[in-house]
């Protein structure tokens, strides 16, 4: 027994140690090979806890990658500032895909799948071609959501959503197939068209022969809204790495708002409460589809500051991002039912429910200054130590130089105060 444990834990050690080998450590020569290939590189410095956190996460990466053209690095930018200034990294971790001349940098999620999914992505042309219809349900069975094109590939429209592929290659998975592959696997009535595939459905993009008498410019504008609008699952999760592309929807922005601990874990109740708000999202997306964009949010500091509120968990919270107001139900959100939520949905979308924020000068003021002062707590919670230094520094110099201001007054007055009692005695 004794012997078997020592194997597994030799065993455990040479596979961590064959994943980390996989890592190519890139020093300033990276800059003269960049253009040899395609790279997949994460700039870090060692003293950083998100890039700490994130190298178990890129060694899988860079183990499922092994058997590819993709080759998967990493720079120390305390070290090689020179490939750091290249690519104005100002930020770690930074992760960049590197193909040729050109960088894509990413700021997705960073688990093992969105990485993978992401250089998938960025490592083929911006439009794939299916000419085999099994492909199709493979693509169903692979990728949840992904946006096809259907007919020949000339004319306005397929230019303009090659165009938006190119745009949102980073974001999502973009084909283009036969009318023949495409009625086999979806309702098809015209032709050319372009759809999108999401969790089981599919959606056509609204065009007709009048896009073909007006502007292009339009077309352009409103495939290219379109796709953006459709790029997300009906129910993520929503991070501040992505909050900001969901918000551009021009959506209702529904949050199901609990607690993640660091193992990922949701207490039994808020799970309770998340999946009661997913199962009624599913249900009724047909319904609220063209105007509410859902998800749910696992770090309540996310909702607060959206709230500028201390909300507690697990909550229910709709954000109008055109213009920045929000709206919190008046009932108990453990006491919430899906009829609830859908009286209090349809109450915001006929604008009879309390609204709460906006971008009004006094809002705004709050704001700024609710955000300064989480910032604070949450920097004297994660190290009170430097906290103190960084604040405490500057305090201390202050008072030095208003210490040293007063002090110099004094002394001159006092300095005054004897050349005068002086000059009387001499008067004397």
């Amino acid at each position: 027994m004794y012997t078997l444990c020592k194997l597994l834990i030799a065993l455990c050690c040479f596979t961590t140690l064959a994943h980390s080998s996989r890592v190519l450590e890139l020093s300033d020569r990276f800059l003269d090979v960049r253009n040899e290939g395609q790279w997949f590189v994460m700039f870090y410095a060692p003293w950083c806890a998100h890039c700490k956190k994130l190298e178990p996460v890129w060694a899988l990466v860079a183990q499922a990658l092994y058997n590819t053209n993709i080759r998967v690095g990493r720079v120390d930018c305390t070290r090689f500032t020179a490939v750091a200034q290249h690519f104005k990294v100002n930020a770690y971790p930074t992760i960049i895909f590197v193909k040729g001349p050109y960088d894509y940098v990413y700021n997705g999620e960073r688990s093992k799948e969105e990485l993978i999914h992401f250089v998938n992505r960025m490592s083929g042309p911006p439009v794939q071609l299916v000419t085999r219809a099994d492909s199709i349900d493979i693509l169903k069975s692979n990728n949840p959501i992904f946006f096809t094109y259907v007919g020949k590939q000339s004319g306005l429209l397929w230019d303009v959503f090659y165009s938006a592929a190119e745009s949102y290659q980073a974001h999502g998975y973009f084909y283009a197939t036969s009318v023949e592959i495409a009625k086999r696997h979806f309702d098809v009535d015209t032709v050319p068209a372009a759809l999108v595939y999401k969790e089981r459905s599919h959606y056509y993009f609204p065009y007709s022969d009048n896009f073909e008498r007006i502007e292009p410019a339009h077309l352009n504008d409103t495939l290219f809204r379109w796709v953006n609008e459709e790029r997300f699952a009906t129910f993520p999760k929503v991070t501040r790495s992505n909050i900001h592309h969901l918000v551009q929807t021009q959506k209702y922005l529904v949050l199901a708002v609990v607690e993640e601990n660091k193992l990922s874990e949701i207490a039994a109740h808020e799970q309770e409460f998340r999946d009661m708000v997913e199962i009624f999202v599913h249900k009724n997306k047909h319904k609220y589809h063209g105007r509410f964009q859902f998800g749910w949010v696992g770090t309540p500091e996310l909702a607060r500051s959206i709230a500028m509120d201390s909300l507690p968990t697990p909550h229910l919270l709709v954000l109008n991002a055109s213009t920045n107001e929000h709206h919190i139900p008046e009932d108990d959100p453990l006491q919430l039912t899906p009829e609830a939520i859908e009286i209090f949905l349809d109450s915001i979308h006929n604008q009879t429910a309390p609204t709460f924020g906006g971008n009004s000068l006094p809002v705004r003021i709050y704001r700024a200054w609710f955000e300064a002062k989480t910032s604070l707590y949450e920097m004297w919670i994660g190290n009170p130590v430097l906290t103190t230094v960084l604040f405490g520094l500057p305090l201390g110099f202050l008072s030095l130089i208003m210490y040293s201001i007063c002090c110099a007054d004094i002394l001159d007055a006092e300095e005054e105060d004897e050349g005068a009692d002086q000059r009387h005695e001499k008067k004397e």
